[in-house]
């Protein structure tokens, strides 16, 4: 089990990228949470296995309808059994 925290910037708020990361993140059995930040980024925090994870990274990095990724900055963490999958 690993934990990952990314910081997402761009056009990222108000364009639908926070509740498809949510449901892409769900999809790969992952838990954690997105929000917006007051900053304008994103904040995503996942934990689930090191493939599912990566397969995130690599799904955030891709062109989405109405956003425009300028950076992504992700921290590994040590995971803990923080959150559930409801």
């Amino acid at each position: 089990m690993e934990r990952i925290q990314i910081i997402v910037h761009g056009r990222v708020q108000g364009v639908g990228f926070r509740y498809n990361t949510h449901a892409k993140a769900s999809q790969l059995g992952l838990t954690g949470y997105v929000r917006n930040r007051p900053d304008g980024t994103v904040e995503i925090v996942a934990e689930g296995t090191s493939q599912s994870i990566q397969h995130l990274l690599e799904w955030a990095r891709q062109v989405h309808i109405g956003s425009a990724i300028i950076l992504i900055r992700q921290i590994f963490q040590v995971s803990t059994p923080r959150f559930s999958a409801s």
